[in-house]
C-alpha cells in the first residue's frame, strides 16, 4: 500500500508492568515502504509498527517514524541522540530501521522515501549515512546501544554507475554497542511475503522471551531465518557490549512458602526411615499434608520388617552367647522387633496391613498384646477410631533414635574408672546420668523432644520403656552396636541424657555385667 509522503512521529511512554525496567530505555523505530522514485517495499511499515509495539511492551520509550523523508530522518535521529544524552549514562538506546539501504565506498546509507539519485557522487546529499546514528549514540556515552538494520533489500540504484554494491558494509561501532544486520555483509535480504520480513518476524517472536541474553536472542533469530529462507539469508551481528542485556527480565522466582512445624518435622523424620519416629509424627500431625506420605512410608517399612531376617543378618545382630530370654534385635531405627516372630503373628499383622480394617488390627492386638507389632497395630487402631469419631489417640512415648536435633555435646564425658554394671550407679555422662543406673534410666522420661517441634503432650513425662522391648538382654544387644570403630549413632545424644549411649558402650565393653 502506497503512502505518499506519509509520516507519523509518535512518542509512546507506556511501560508494561510485567516488563518494567529500572534504567531508561529509548528507541527510534523507522519503517520506509512508500518510495517515490525507486521500487516500493511491502513490509517495512508493518515491520516498524510491530517492532514499536513489541519494544514498548519491553519497557522502551518508542518514537515511531513511518515513510520518512530526508528532513524527517535528520530531525528524528538528532532528537534521538538528545534524548539519549538527557537520559544519562545508565540509559539503553535502540535504533531500528526497515527499508532500502545501500553502501557506497564502504559507507552505509539509509534511503528516505523522497530520495532521487542521478549520480553516485550525490548519495550523501539525498540519503542518511548510518554512521550518523552511531555518532549520536557515542555522544551520549551511555552504557548500552543496539542498532538493528533490516535494510538490505535489492539495490534500488543498481542502474546508476558506481552503485552496483549489494547489501551493507560491516561497520565499526563504539564500545557498548550491539550491531545487527538482517543478512551478512554484502548479501541481500528478503522483504517477506506475509506482512513481515523473515528477519523482523523472528525478532518479534524472540524479544518477549523472559531472561534471554541479547547474544542468545540474535543467535535464535539467525537459526529461524536460515530455516525459513532455506539458507539463503544469514543474519549477521557484531558486539562490543561490556555488560549483560535482555529485552525482558526473567520472571522473579517466588520465595518458598515458610515451612510449617509439620513440614520441618517431616523433613527430619522422612530421612530416618524409623517406624517409631514416623508414628510419633503421625500422632502429632495426623491431619497435615504430610500424613499421607508418612503412612505410605510406614506401610513400606512394615512390609520390609515382616520378612524374617536371613541367617547372615541373624548372625550379625544376635550376640554370640546364648541369651537367657528371646533376644530382641534392632532391624530398623529404634524399633525393637523380636527375632522369634511366629508365622501366625506375621500373617495376622500382614492381613491387617493389607485390609486396613480396625477389626483385623484388633484381632492382632487381642492375640499378641505384647507382640513385635503391637505398637504399630495400636496406633493404626487409634487412627481408625479417631476417624470414626471415637476416642482421641493416647500420646505415644518418644523413641530411642533421636532425629537430627541440634543438642549440645556431652561435656566432660570420659571413660569410667570402674566396671559399669546394669544396676550399679554410673560415674560419668553428665547431669541426669551420674548416680543413676542403666536399669533405672530406661524407665525414665526424655529430657527434650525426640523430634524437633514435637508438641510436649506427645513426649513430656512419657517413658521410653513403653515403646522399647528393653529387657536386659535386648539392651545389651543395642549396646553392642556402639562398639564399632565408627558408630554414627554415638554422635547424637539420647533424649534420656547426653551420656546415656556412651555408658551403654562402656557397659558392652565389659560384657554387659
Amino acid at each position: 500500500m502506497k503512502r505518499k509522503f506519509a509520516s507519523i512521529i509518535a512518542l509512546i511512554a507506556i511501560f508494561a508492568a510485567t516488563f518494567a525496567t529500572a534504567e531508561p530505555r529509548i528507541a527510534l523505530v523507522i519503517g520506509n515502504s512508500a518510495y517515490e522514485n525507486v521500487a516500493q517495499l511491502d513490509n517495512p511499515v508493518t515491520d516498524a509498527n510491530d517492532m514499536a509495539a513489541t519494544l514498548t511492551a519491553a519497557g522502551f520509550d518508542v518514537t515511531l517514524l513511518l515513510d520518512a523523508s530526508q528532513p524527517m530522518l535528520n530531525f528524528s535521529i538528532a532528537k534521538f541522540g538528545k534524548d539519549l544524552r538527557d537520559a544519562g549514562r545508565d540509559a539503553t538506546g535502540l535504533f531500528y530501521y526497515a527499508g532500502h539501504g545501500v553502501q557506497s565506498f564502504g559507507t552505509n546509507y539509509l534511503v528516505p522515501v523522497d530520495a532521487a539519485l542521478k549520480n553516485a557522487a550525490d548519495l550523501d546529499l539525498v540519503a542518511i549515512a548510518a554512521e550518523s546514528v552511531l555518532r549520536q549514540m557515542k555522544s551520549a556515552r551511555n552504557k548500552t546501544n543496539i542498532v538493528i538494520l533490516d535494510a538490505c533489500r535489492d539495490n534500488p540504484f543498481e542502474t546508476i554507475l558506481d552503485m552496483d554494491d549489494n547489501g551493507l558494509a560491516e561497520m565499526n561501532a563504539p564500545t557498548g554497542t550491539f550491531l545487527s544486520y538482517s543478512t551478512a555483509p554484502g548479501a541481500v535480504a528478503l522483504d517477506g511475503l506475509d506482512g513481515n520480513s523473515p528477519f523482523t518476524k523472528a525478532l518479534l517472536k524472540n524479544i518477549p522471551e523472559p531472561g534471554m541474553p541479547i547474544e542468545q536472542l540474535f543467535k535464535a533469530v539467525r537459526i529461524e531465518v536460515l530455516k525459513e529462507t532455506g539458507g539463503a539469508q544469514v543474519p549477521w551481528d557484531a558486539s562490543s557490549l561490556t555488560g549483560n542485556f535482555n529485552f525482558v527480565e526473567a520472571a522473579p522466582v517466588p520465595a518458598p512458602a515458610p515451612m510449617t512445624n509439620a513440614g520441618m518435622t517431616w523433613e527430619a523424620v522422612r530421612d530416618t526411615k524409623d517406624p517409631l519416629q514416623i508414628l510419633l509424627f503421625l500422632r502429632a500431625y495426623p491431619d497435615s499434608q504430610f500424613a499421607g506420605p508418612a503412612r505410605e512410608m510406614l506401610n513400606a517399612l512394615m512390609v520390609s520388617e515382616l520378612s524374617p531376617p536371613s541367617p547372615s543378618e541373624q548372625a550379625a545382630i544376635v550376640p554370640d552367647k546364648e541369651p537367657a530370654a528371646p533376644t530382641s534385635v534392632t532391624l530398623s531405627g529404634s524399633t525393637q522387633i523380636a527375632a522369634e516372630v511366629t508365622d501366625t503373628e506375621r500373617a495376622l499383622i500382614e492381613t491387617a496391613r493389607k485390609s486396613g480394617k480396625a477389626s483385623d488390627y484388633q484381632a492382632y492386638v487381642d492375640a499378641y498384646p505384647s507382640g513385635a507389632y503391637a505398637e504399630l497395630a495400636a496406633f493404626e487402631l487409634a487412627l481408625l477410631k479417631e476417624k470414626e469419631g471415637g476416642t482421641t489417640m493416647a500420646a505415644l512415648p518418644s523413641g530411642d533414635r533421636a532425629l537430627q536435633v541440634v543438642v549440645p555435646e556431652v561435656p566432660g564425658m570420659v571413660p569410667p574408672t570402674s566396671v559399669i554394671t546394669y544396676n550399679g550407679p554410673l560415674e560419668t555422662g553428665g547431669a541426669g546420668i551420674v548416680g543413676n543406673s542403666l536399669e533405672s534410666l530406661i524407665t525414665g522420661s526424655p529430657t527434650y523432644p525426640p523430634i524437633e517441634g514435637l508438641p510436649e503432650s506427645v513426649w513430656k513425662d512419657a517413658t521410653c520403656s513403653t515403646c522399647h522391648q528393653w529387657t536386659r538382654e535386648a539392651l545389651c544387644t543395642q549396646a553392642q552396636t556402639y562398639l564399632a570403630a565408627e558408630a554414627p549413632a554415638l554422635a547424637k545424644t539420647h533424649p534420656l541424657g547426653g551420656g546415656f549411649k556412651h555408658n551403654l558402650k562402656y557397659w558392652a565393653q565389659d560384657g554387659c555385667q
